[in-house]
């Protein structure tokens, strides 16, 4: 019955494909991209909400089991761990660098688990305790949703990337209930090079999945905030500091997450990984409660200026007595997220950076008013610093001020905090941009050899897999073989060019045709010359694990046209430039 639905609405997109032209049908489909994003939200939302009230609350505190929740990340991500294991062959892509790759080198192709798999195992993650957050698996499993849309319904690569990107706006909007933030995210960190056409399908995702979030979800479900205290410029010199205190925060925080998570990665065991990052992940919230989970309840905590809600369940609660240690006991907190963040994931959890950057700037914010009012200022409006440091965080975590300016502009409902989060955010970025020129996913892109760039050359360039052109019908010549079986060789051949190799395949030269003519008909040589007399030092050569860049640069400085690739020396095959650039024309095509 349930697969006849199916068929059924199938059959209906189809016979609505036939009566729309291609651009009405975009819309249609960003439509139903975006609402089953938001819908992808709304259930991860819920499926964690219902570990936290059912399960969490429900029964551990009904039974006063006060310090079990420490062994919760032992579960979820344990669970998690044997779902990757046993169903997705131990393979699942986070987060947005797995999206970018899709787009630079699988034609926007991901795989159809995308839709579900995050789903499932970062609601166990995220709902049982792994510090980590939710909003990279719903932008996964948004963009998945409008890549595997558009490969039913053979979209050109075009707009099977639009409705990928649309997917991840109605994924963030349906988080936040947050439209423009969505689209904008997109727009930042999906998609490089973009055209004005692309805008509406985005907001038209962007909105359907807010408005789904908005009609489901409960606003204390959601990171909304109510009050907030008016802008005041004279604090505009304290914004300044705040920003830079934000650009410092995120290095620290890009560079500790990504150290912590390498070093798990380096445990070849994936169930000692496991249980190494439970045992750390329990001390931690041993001290530092509000680590578990995503923390976006502690968010609101301190937007009401109430720290002392937070030292409730630390073992070092009873020590802490004045405001002094409440501030450092926060700071410990806003240190430390960032390993906690790096062990959930590390250890093989699922989650991502968002919900943790926004976390640690909510955290350095009151961190710093509060020091402020402490010392006396306390015309500093603690909430608001709050909020603002969020922004700056985001943005210098993802290098997406855009996104965070918006954010946290629609988050509180309106737009009188816009000048310093603009301050904040613009300094946070341009500081971060300095010392680290591409976010981290893009830095992860960049080591596997994948190119994202907002130039539209160098972004179609950086498609072109030349693994899969390298042409390997070439006659191999062993070093000592004799003029008169070289002869031989070339009669059979319609090459001009011959690689040379010793008996361990390494690439010791070239044998070109127009070289040797003379001593081809030179009978009295057949006998007494061989190939290593003949051969010439190539004018270049390509390593197999070469960027395209390096590749094309080779070609220019040698002025060849096939270029001998080698794998740690040994030879491989050729590379032809004109079969470079007619696969460049080609996706040049696709791409208009």
């Amino acid at each position: 019955m349930e697969l006849d639905k199916i068929n059924f609405s199938r059959r209906g997109i189809y016979w609505i494909h036939e009566k729309l032209n291609e651009k009405q049908f975009l819309i249609f489909s960003s439509v139903l991209v975006g609402l089953s994003a938001g819908l992808a939200a709304v259930i991860l939302k819920l499926f964690v909400n219902f570990i936290k009230v059912y399960i969490l609350e429900g029964w551990l505190l009904n039974y006063n089991y006060k310090y079990i929740y420490l062994g919760l990340p032992l579960i979820g991500i344990g669970i998690t761990v044997f779902i990757v294991n046993k169903f997705f062959k131990g393979k699942l892509s986070r987060g947005t660098v797995n999206i970018l790759h899709s787009i630079a080198k699988k034609g926007s192709f991901l795989p159809l688990h995308q839709m579900y798999s995050h789903i499932i195992t970062s609601g166990l993650t995220v709902g049982f305790g792994g510090s980590a957050g939710l909003e990279s698996p719903i932008v996964s499993t948004g963009a998945a949703i409008g890549s595997n849309y558009a490969k039913r319904y053979k979209l050109s690569y075009k707009e099977r990337t639009l409705l990928l990107a649309a997917g991840a706006a109605g994924g963030i909007a349906g988080a936040f209930n947050a439209p423009i933030a969505g689209v904008l995210f997109a727009l930042e960190v999906i998609l490089v090079d973009i055209s004005i056409t692309a805008f509406i399908p985005l907001l038209i995702a962007a909105a359907s999945g807010a408005l789904l979030s908005k009609i489901i979800l409960n606003e204390s479900i959601l990171l909304i905030f109510q009050t907030r205290q008016p802008f005041d410029y004279y604090n505009i010199p304290y914004y300044l500091v705040l920003g830079l205190l934000t650009a410092i925060t995120s290095l620290y925080y890009v560079n500790v997450f990504d150290k912590v998570e390498t070093k798990f990665k380096a445990v070849k065991s994936k169930y000692l990984r496991w249980i190494i990052g439970a045992i750390l992940l329990a001390v931690l919230f041993a001290f530092f409660p509000s680590l578990f989970g995503e923390g976006y309840n502690s968010i609101k905590t301190l937007a009401q200026i109430e720290p002392e809600k937070l030292i409730t369940n630390s073992i070092i609660g009873p020590y802490i007595t004045n405001q002094w240690l409440i501030l450092l006991f926060i700071l410990g907190v806003m240190l430390l997220k960032a390993f906690a963040v790096g062990i959930t994931l590390g250890s093989g959890g699922n989650g991502g950076n968002f919900a943790p950057s926004l976390f640690v700037g909510a955290y350095l914010g009151f961190v710093f008013s509060y020091f402020l009012m402490i010392l006396g200022f306390h015309y500093v409006p603690v909430s608001n610093f709050t909020l603002v440091a969020m922004a700056g965080l985001l943005s210098g975590v993802f290098h997406a001020p855009l996104t965070a300016i918006f954010l946290i502009a629609e988050i509180t409902g309106g737009y009188e905090l816009m000048i310093p989060l603009m301050l904040v955010s613009s300094i946070s970025y341009t500081i971060v941009k300095y010392f680290h020129p591409v976010s981290l996913d893009v830095k992860k892109l960049i080591k596997k050899g994948t190119i994202i760039s907002e130039d539209k050359d160098i972004s179609i360039l950086g498609k072109i897999e030349t693994k899969e052109m390298i042409e390997t019908n070439f006659s191999v010549i062993h070093f000592k073989t004799s003029l008169r079986e070289i002869v031989e060789i070339i009669k059979h051949s319609k090459r001009n060019v011959f690689p040379v190799i010793n008996k361990y395949n390494k690439l010791l030269g070239l044998i070109q045709l127009d070289n040797i003519r003379e001593e081809m008909f030179n009978q009295d040589l057949y006998d007494k010359v061989i190939a290593k007399e003949l051969m010439i030092k190539p004018l270049a050569v390509i390593n197999k694990e070469d960027d395209i860049f390096k590749i094309m640069k080779k070609f220019e400085e040698s002025g060849q046209w096939n270029l001998p690739v080698v794998d740690k020396g040994h030879y491989v095959g050729f590379l032809s430039k004109s079969s470079i650039l007619t696969k460049y024309r080609s996706e040049l095509l696709a791409s208009v």
